[in-house]
């Protein structure tokens, strides 16, 4: 018998190698950075972190390779009080890498290397299914095979568990069935602009492709913009809504949409009679004391660093 958990996500670890320096180096260019670190990271298990970190009960279904990084790994989620029951250690290849430059705007450049994520499939997902089919809410992303993140959604969608999906890093053809999945599909500006083939540069521009995805069988859809907040558009009244968000000082924005997306995903599980678009404001709350710190899963909060009344 498996436990309940609020929040499953099944989706990406990376270990982030992470430089900061003043600018990104042009072609063949070496520059001199100010600062290296190492840090965890991976879309799929920085939105789980956060989601545990504000209270929700998770569980991460992963794979990691058998190696130091792996092992570092499986210890950081036992660290944020994450279920480990469904992280898989693999020979077969080495635990995900992301290469990251940040430069003294906060603007980042990432290169990633998948490693051991691809290799999550089918079976993983049978031994996980208990807790997929249990949770109140399922979350997943695209830095694991496409495959495996629908087939983790129809599952979830076919034991009445909500759905959030992250469409990161965008794909250009990605299957149709995605759209019909995803209670929530959630997407920043460069994704909503590889799905739709519209740019998006504005709120207008952003009610517009919200709903162009609307169009394609979601139930929900927001358009995460950075510092201008979001737009949340649902299939029940198909207005599209801009969610402004408080202006902070961006010390990094890495992680800032898993932040979002986490936080959504403990707001669906914990206060699901609660409006999308409230949901949608307290997460662009959340996010925007991530961007105020440097580092991804470092600049997290936990619930005692948050307002009251975002609970």
């Amino acid at each position: 018998m498996s436990e309940d958990f609020s929040v499953v996500v099944v989706g990406s670890c990376m270990t982030d190698l992470v430089s900061q320096a003043p600018r990104f180096p042009k072609a063949g260019e070496t520059i001199h950075g100010h600062r290296f670190f190492i840090g965890f990271g991976g879309k799929g298990a920085n939105q789980c972190v956060q989601a545990a970190r504000m209270g929700a009960k998770t569980a991460m279904v992963c794979k990691v390779g058998r190696d130091v990084f792996g092992n570092d790994y499986i210890q950081n989620f036992k660290n944020n009080g994450i279920s480990t029951a469904y992280v898989e250690q693999t020979e077969k290849a080495a635990t995900g890498a992301a290469s990251i430059i940040v430069n003294d705007t906060g603007e980042n450049a990432i290169v990633i290397v998948a490693g051991a994520n691809l290799l999550l499939g089918q079976e993983e997902l049978q031994r996980a299914q208990s807790a997929i089919i249990s949770a109140n809410v399922l979350v997943c992303q695209l830095e694991i095979s496409p495959d495996a993140s629908l087939q983790a959604l129809k599952m979830a969608r076919d034991n009445h568990v909500k759905t959030i999906f992250n469409p990161a890093p965008a794909i250009a053809y990605m299957d149709s069935d995605f759209y019909k999945a995803s209670d929530v599909f959630c997407c920043n500006e460069s994704e909503a602009e590889m799905l739709t083939g519209l740019s998006v540069t504005s709120v207008e521009d952003a009610n517009q492709v919200g709903l162009e995805l609307l169009n394609k069988g979601c139930a929900s859809v927001i358009v995460t913009l950075g510092s201008q907040g979001c737009v949340v558009c649902q299939s029940t009244n198909k207005t599209p809504k801009h969610i402004p968000t408080i202006e902070v000082t961006a010390a990094d924005t890495t992680g800032a949409g898993d932040s979002f997306i986490g936080a959504l995903a403990f707001y669906m599980a914990h206060y699901p009679t609660i409006p999308l678009e409230e949901m949608a404001r307290r997460a662009n709350l959340v996010a925007a004391v991530s961007v105020q710190t440097v580092g991804t899963q470092t600049s997290f909060p936990f619930r005692k660093d948050l307002p009251t009344e975002l609970f």
